[in-house]
């Protein structure tokens, strides 16, 4: 029922807020940084008005239907099918990278990656891509299964890559329905309610292992210390997630900390690699850096949009999943700076139902929803940017492939699941 009435709430309220100003956002100072040195003053301009939203970001929202912006005179490309046969090599390889030799641990690794329950590739797609969009060839592609049999040519090192980032995603996915005691992911049973929480924490911890392994195959120092990087970030954000002070649970700069953590550093510190292994210079290498933090930041902010304004059915797991387990993402936050009283309420903390139907409510009031949304489309169009910035190229599979980079930029903002 609260959730039915705030997506009523958020239905009139439409209308209004396309022409109602926003409050100040408020962060970092210009020369601030995070513990970690990642600047968030490129997303922390003050929104008075939509027309400056539009300003800042470079897009009429008001003129498009979706808040998207329209690539004129250029054909809207299926990312995906641009790699299929790769994405199909690259899932027949990871069955054959999980198996194990207990049996329960090879039920528990190789869960996720059964034919139908990989879920989107969508990390694996955007390594791929990004692969030729920095000049890459693609050889000849062998017969899929083969494995490790295949020739250590520069592709296969950066499929390695799409590969390994698979599997510490999975790994991470597993953890994290653990600690939220999750039942439902991908749109089947978590393999914590399958098989019980020790199995599952020991499937990615196998997972995370094999991924090791797989690492030490490249021989590349640079790319080995940004990937063990990613497995450090991904542990801080999510004991950062675990904290209780309110002036850390309360603040927009340590949640997109937490963000960058928990969910950018992976496809950020992915994309960085593809480049270094390619050899390119260390400018190109933090454009592919740039394109993935920001790719990753705009990817979560619509998925905590989504918790809200989703059903189970779409996301394939429960809606309302963050605030039932008190986790403060960015709609409540926002909507914290425009009613001040919520802080009472989410300080209490999210046991009682009551507590969750008032914090919709509140939410319902809002701009929190929208503001979220402004906020990723504002990291979308940084990432299609930052594309537009590599080198100059004239090759036909170079220029589709950068095209395709910028179109998930804004199909991640469109997605409903």
């Amino acid at each position: 029922m609260a959730r039915a009435a705030l997506l009523h709430l958020l239905r009139h309220r439409s209308v209004a807020t396309a022409t109602a100003p926003l409050s100040a956002y408020k962060c970092l100072s210009s020369n601030s940084k995070t513990p970690s040195g990642i600047r968030w003053t490129s997303i922390c301009r003050a929104f008075s008005s939509k027309a400056a939203v539009n300003n800042i970001i470079g897009i009429d929202m008001a003129n498009t239907d979706s808040g998207v912006a329209v690539m004129e005179g250029k054909e809207r490309l299926d990312p995906f099918s641009l790699v299929a046969d790769e994405l199909s090599l690259i899932a027949n390889r990871l069955r054959s990278m999980v198996v194990a030799e207990v049996p329960n641990l090879a039920s528990a690794a190789e869960y996720f990656f059964k034919i139908g329950a990989e879920g989107k590739r969508f990390r694996p797609t955007v390594l791929l891509l990004m692969a030729t969009a920095l000049s890459v060839r693609i050889p000849e592609l062998p017969p899929a299964g083969v494995g490790d049999t295949l020739p250590t040519d520069l592709r296969t090192s950066q499929q390695r890559i799409a590969e390994i980032t698979e599997m510490i995603h999975v790994a991470s996915l597993l953890h994290d329905d653990v600690l939220d005691d999750a039942d439902k992911r991908r749109g089947i049973c978590s393999l914590n309610a399958v098989m019980g929480n020790k199995l599952a924490v020991l499937a990615g911890d196998f997972l995370l292992s094999r991924a090791c392994v797989s690492l030490a195959s490249l021989k590349n120092t640079e790319v080995v210390t940004l990937i063990a990087t990613v497995v450090e970030n991904l542990v801080t954000g999510e004991t950062m997630q675990l904290t209780t002070a309110s002036k850390q649970r309360f603040s927009m700069d340590y949640y997109m900390q937490k963000t960058y953590n928990k969910t950018a550093s992976l496809i950020s510190n992915s994309c960085k690699s593809i480049a270094i292994l390619a050899g390119h210079t260390a400018e190109v290498a933090m454009l592919a850096f740039e394109y993935g933090k920001n790719l990753g930041l705009a990817f979560q902010l619509i998925d905590d949009v989504l918790d809200f304004t989703g059903t189970s059915a779409s996301l394939g797991k429960g809606s309302l999943s963050d605030i039932r387990h008190g986790i403060i993402t960015a709609p409540i936050l926002f909507a914290m700076e425009e009613f001040p009283e919520l802080h009472a309420v989410v300080d209490q903390g999210f046991k009682n139902p009551a507590n969750v139907d008032i914090a919709l409510g509140f939410l319902g009031k809002s701009s929190g929803i929208q503001r979220t949304k402004e906020l990723a489309m504002k990291h979308a169009n940084l990432a299609a940017q930052v594309i537009e910035s590599l080198p100059e190229s004239d090759d036909a599979n170079v220029i589709r492939s950068r095209q395709a980079l910028i179109d998930l930029t804004q199909r991640v903002l469109t997605r409903n699941k």
